[in-house]
């Protein structure tokens, strides 16, 4: 499995999936910008605590499939590739949107102890279909074509450790002045780019040789 180059491709795709601005992404970035640093960790632990096990349900989800049914790889890798291809779509269409970031501080959510908002990041994300989309996008293009269960495991770990890297910096990127004028002025091309990233991943897996 460390020699799979699939490994890479799927830490990119879910770095990217999981870093592009959505429902979770939006309401760490607008706590951090109207409740700082430290209540915006508390969200993005919640968040990340129900990322993992999303993700450990997508990787043994999938472990168990391959294991009665050969065709499952195939069915989840076209349905990925078509919800990447969908993310594409939204993106651009926010790329095109001259709405400013600065309506980001709208999703902040309600501040409380930081209990409470672990509770809130737990409670929003395990419901976020996004979420649920990228960890089976992620694991099912990143593993090989005679996959194990072990591979699962392997792309979930990888992608789990992104993710703490991923919603803790935003936690601490958007709780100062110079990270909100930085997103404000690159918003569109970021999205854009994100555009560009999510039609090349969802067309590489419905391209792929072994579909």
């Amino acid at each position: 499995m460390l020699d799979n180059p699939n490994l890479a491709v799927a830490c990119a795709a879910y770095f990217i999936g999981a870093a592009s601005p959505g429902p979770s992404i939006v309401a760490i970035m607008g706590t951090a910008m109207t409740g700082g640093r430290s209540q915006a960790l508390a969200l993005a632990a919640g968040i990340t605590l129900s990322s993992w096990t999303l993700g450990l349900m997508a990787a043994l989800g999938l472990a168990s499939l391959l294991a009665t049914w050969s065709g499952a790889l195939t069915v989840v890798k076209i349905l990925g590739g078509l919800y990447l291809l969908w993310l594409a779509f939204k993106a651009g269409r926010s790329a095109l949107s001259r709405d400013d970031a600065a309506s980001l501080a709208a999703a902040a959510v309600d501040g409380g102890s930081r209990r409470k908002l672990l509770l809130k990041g737990v409670a929003m994300h395990i419901t976020n279909p996004k979420a649920i989309f990228v960890w089976l996008s992620t694991i099912s293009m990143g593993l090989p074509s005679q996959a194990t269960p072990v591979d699962s495991l392997v792309v979930f770990g990888a992608c789990a450790l992104l993710g703490v890297l991923i919603f803790a910096s935003y936690a601490m990127l958007f709780s100062t002045a110079v990270a909100r004028r930085v997103y404000r002025s690159i918003r569109r091309v970021f999205e854009g780019t994100l555009a560009l990233f999510f039609g090349f991943a969802g067309l590489r897996m419905l391209l792929a040789r072994h579909l």
